[in-house]
């Protein structure tokens, strides 16, 4: 067996029942927490209506805080848009998208997603720096925190590397790219990455709930 096909094969497969179960167990294991019931009598009986003004107000940074933290918002809106239209929109993706599901979509040039990846990457850059050279950041960061940023980027840099084929055997190096993909996959459920599926969750909960009480989300 070749690396390649360890890649395709085995590698692959492993990577995605660890990401499938590994995410079912970290959200049937929130969903399964025991809560206090709320016994006050609501505020407002439309608390959803809360829920969904949280997704949107909390999509920014707080008025008093926007100067100090929008610059970071936009780096982290760069690089989880070059992540969607990276992923889905590349035609090799597309095509392994449609060869699981059955179905695919119109994918983007392949020079727009080269630049879109390119902007990542440094964006991603930009997002260690900052992390390394602001001293609170730097004491709130952990290992999780690097990891993450290492095995985001990493698929990007292989990506980049196989697209323009400057591996000195082709096959290789998209051996490598897809092994640093499930190397994703694998690290997803475990860590901070976790927040692509939090995230919604958290602002709508908080947001409802603060409609409930009368506050502000």
């Amino acid at each position: 067996m070749t690396l390649l096909d360890f890649a395709r094969g085995p590698a692959m497969q492993f990577a995605i029942v660890v990401f499938i179960v590994g995410i079912s167990f970290r959200l049937v294991g929130v969903w399964a927490l025991r809560h206090k019931p709320d016994l006050s009598e609501p505020r407002q009986t439309d608390a959803w209506k809360g829920g969904l003004k949280g997704l949107v107000q909390h999509a920014w940074p707080y008025k008093p805080f926007r100067a100090d933290l929008v610059k970071e918002h936009i780096i982290g809106y760069v690089i989880h848009l070059g992540l969607l239209f990276v992923i889905f929109f590349y035609k090799p993706h597309v095509l392994f998208f449609q060869d699981i599901f059955g179905f695919g979509w119109p994918a983007l040039p392949n020079g727009i997603i080269t630049a879109i990846a390119v902007i990542t990457i440094v964006a991603l850059i930009i997002a260690l720096v900052n992390r390394i050279t602001d001293p609170v950041r730097r004491m709130l960061s952990n290992f999780d925190d690097y990891f993450s940023w290492f095995v985001t980027t990493l698929p990007f840099v292989t990506g980049l590397a196989t697209a323009a084929n400057i591996w000195w055997h082709y096959e290789t190096g998209l051996a490598i790219h897809l092994l640093t993909v499930w190397l994703l996959l694998i690290y997803f459920p475990f860590g901070k990455l976790m927040h692509a599926f939090w995230f919604g969750v958290s602002r709508y909960t908080t947001g409802s709930r603060f409609a409930r009480r009368g506050g502000i989300a």
